[in-house]
Formats: structure tokens, sequence, C-alpha cells
């Protein structure tokens, strides 16, 4: 059997790289999806932190302005009809489930399931034959 990250027979390099760039885009799709998480978390954790302004602002005898921040911003939608939760879901469950399956896809389709082809190669083209650290597995 053919080691997990060699290319099968007869792929075509134009295919490893293909396939390379399609996973490369896939993951600044994953760093995206790890800043959507942020938002999420971030808002999250602001909207809760106004349950403290609104109160320190109530004692402080400002009431018209803290009803205001409690009334129109404390558990706002941050899009209509949207909490960031929901964001992240449509996200996960749209956009991204159908980009992680159109690659896996072209990698199934392709090159038999194979992940990182591309790097492997760039991997056994760089380093250094029989060198310690850069042997070609574990």
């Amino acid at each position: 059997m053919e080691p997990r990250d060699r290319r099968p027979e007869g792929v075509s390099d134009r295919t490893v790289e293909g396939l390379g760039k399609l996973s490369e885009a896939l993951e600044t799709v994953e760093r995206a999806r790890g800043r959507l998480y942020d938002l999420h978390q971030l808002i999250g954790h602001a909207d809760l932190m106004l349950d403290e302004a609104v109160r320190l602002l109530r004692a402080a005898g400002h009431d018209p302005l803290a009803d205001r921040i409690d009334t129109e911003l404390v558990g706002r939608n941050v899009v209509p009809g949207r909490w960031t939760f929901q964001l992240v879901e449509e996200f996960d469950d749209g956009y991204y489930a159908l980009f992680r399956e159109l690659e896996r896809t072209a990698r199934d389709e392709l090159v038999r399931g194979r992940r990182h082809i591309f790097e492997a190669e760039m991997k056994e083209a760089r380093r250094t034959h029989g060198a310690p650290g850069h042997e070609a597995v574990p």
C-alpha cells in the first residue's frame, strides 16, 4: 500500500497544486471561523458587562442614560434579527459545511482522500536526509 502522504499513481502536478490551494483556502476559512467565534464570545461578554455598567450608572444618579443603555443596547441583535450565536450556527451549517464537504469530495475523487500531499512533497524536497530532526516519519 502507498503511504498516506504520497500522491497516487497518475495524479498530475497541477492536480496536487490545485488540491493544495483548496486545502490552504480551507485553512484560511478555519481561521476566519475562529475569529467568528471570537466575535461571538466577545460580544456576549460585552453584553453581560453592560449589566454592571447600567448598575453603576444608576448608582451614580444617571438613570435616564442607564435606562437607555438597558433598553436599547442590552440584549440587542448585532445584525437584524440575529445574535452572534445565530451567525455562528448559520455560518457553520451553510458556507463552512459546504466548503468542508467540497474539499473532502475533491480529495476523495482525485487522490483517494489523501490530505496535504502538496505539503508532504515539499517536506520531502526540503528535508536533509539522514539529519536529526529531518526524519520522513516519526
